[in-house]
């Protein structure tokens, strides 16, 4: 397309200088998945990715035509005689290499396995580039909502969670697998590509304008985003010095009978500032290169996304979603679930933060939510679910995004809060962030640290709250 990136200019040359392969070594096909319960093909095995360079060209609808060229740095972890990216079918690849030698490939569903011309050893780099173009289409999830590139009236709502990020780029699409990007994302002059991290340029040349954007901290491949359309822009600084980057679309609202609102739209960010700058004193430090959003109108999405250092909103936010959406960064983007069954770990403390937020700034506390919450009967018809499943025991994927895993998820932690203490509760948030920043976690995981920070054996507590069905009667 627009010429090779500057990490891949900066990377071929080292990679390439890999030792001879000695000729009795075993070589493996890499896995074809890592077996998450959920998703069990999401992801691959035998490497692991450094970075991603992504160099994209969308034209909206009606042609609705993405183009790509995607360079993936990444290392062996076993001796492979070939190995398998997640990238969806419904693209045609019109080139694919490894160390710049032309590779055999196939694709069937999501799975594009390749086989490289020279085997590639164990601990060696190297690099694919994948050369593709196609009609994007949103991903369906199990529970019936749509993730991916989603093509709106006038460019793309880009969310991935938990499944996306293959409909648009060849990836290794595991949370585990946290790697950095950087894109140029060309787009008709006059429409903004917003993408994560820090801007870099943008240029525009004739009817085209290329957006490029550096994001230096490691981050899940469902985090992604490229989000572009028509949007005003406001770029600046926190008193603090973080780059602020947002975006609103002219034509948002809050409902679809309402008339576009994008004056209520920029309301709806001015706390951002203040809200980064409480859950740093809370947690710790912001952990990301930049922050923003990005409100646009895509109302058929239905759903906000903590996309990281700038969180998508397919339409106004309300005030306490934007401090939802800001404490994903802290819980679910740094600190990254390993499994998808684990969500309430992204969910329920994103929720939580909600509650301390709110009791903090006048509001009710977060033990009156709590016992809000709590009288509500197991068999209320509006709110039955909230007691079936338990959070951290979900029968399938269809089950994400409900809300035991949001609300019970809280509950969880709230509960914790009155039985450890309030100094030992923060403290064992604050080690939680601090321990395992960049890195990815499980519920075992935050058992354990709640365990060895309180001191109590806690396994009951947690089994009625996290593994049980129905409403907790002792803990």
């Amino acid at each position: 397309m627009r010429g090779k990136s500057w990490a891949l200019v900066a990377s071929v040359a080292v990679l390439l200088a890999v030792p001879a392969v000695a000729s009795a070594e075993r070589y493996v096909a890499g896995a074809d998945g890592t077996g998450d319960l959920f998703f069990p093909q999401a992801g691959n095995g035998g490497y692991d990715v450094g970075h991603y360079s992504l160099d994209l060209s969308y034209t909206p609808m009606p042609e609705n035509r993405l183009t790509g060229r995607v360079a993936i740095f990444a290392r062996a972890t076993q001796n492979l005689s070939r190995f398998n990216l997640d990238f969806r079918n419904f693209y045609a690849i019109s080139r694919l290499t490894v160390n710049l030698k032309r590779a055999s490939f196939s694709q069937s569903g999501q799975e594009l396995t390749i086989t490289p011309r020279s085997k590639l050893r164990r601990g060696s780099g190297f690099v694919v580039i994948v050369e593709y173009a196609g009609t994007p289409r949103a991903v369906v999830d199990p529970d019936g909502s749509s993730e991916g590139w989603i093509p709106t009236d006038d460019g793309a709502f880009v969310v991935n969670e938990p499944q996306g990020a293959p409909g648009w780029f060849p990836v290794n699409d595991t949370p585990r697998d946290k790697a950095t990007y950087d894109y140029a994302v060309s787009v008709p002059a006059g429409s903004t590509a917003m993408a994560n991290g820090v801007l870099v340029s943008r240029r525009t040349r004739g009817d085209t304008t290329t957006w490029r954007w550096l994001a230096t901290t490691p981050m899940a491949s469902y985090l992604t985003t490229a989000t572009n359309g028509p949007f005003e822009t406001r770029f600046g600084r926190l008193p603090n010095g973080l780059p602020e980057y947002n975006a609103v679309d002219p034509d948002t609202r809050v409902l679809r009978t309402d008339p576009p609102n994008p004056v209520l739209a920029w309301d709806r960010l001015k706390p951002q500032p203040e809200i980064v700058d409480f859950f740093s004193g809370l947690y710790g430090r912001y952990p990301f290169e930049s922050v923003g959003a990005i409100i646009d109108w895509a109302p058929d999405v239905g759903y906000a996304l903590e996309s990281q250092t700038r969180p998508n909103y397919h339409r106004i936010p309300g005030a306490s979603t934007v401090v939802h959406e800001i404490a994903h960064q802290w819980f679910g983007n740094a600190v990254t679930l390993s499994v998808w069954p684990d969500i309430w770990l992204n969910e329920g403390f994103a929720t939580w933060s909600e509650w301390i937020y709110d009791e903090r700034h006048g509001g009710a506390s977060a033990q009156d939510v709590f016992d809000e919450l709590y009288a509500i009967a197991p068999d209320d018809p509006e709110f039955e679910e909230l007691w079936v499943p338990a959070p951290a025991a979900l029968p399938g994927p269809a089950e994400l995004f409900h809300r035991p895993v949001y609300d019970r998820g809280a509950m969880t932690l709230q509960a914790l809060r009155a039985k450890v203490g309030e100094g030992t509760f923060f403290d064992i948030l604050r080690t939680w962030y601090r321990e395992n920043r960049n890195g990815n976690v499980t519920t075992a995981d935050f058992i354990a640290l709640a365990e060895r920070k309180s001191r109590l054996d806690l396994d009951a507590f947690f089994r009625v709250w996290l593994y049980e069905e129905g409403r907790p009667q002792a803990w």
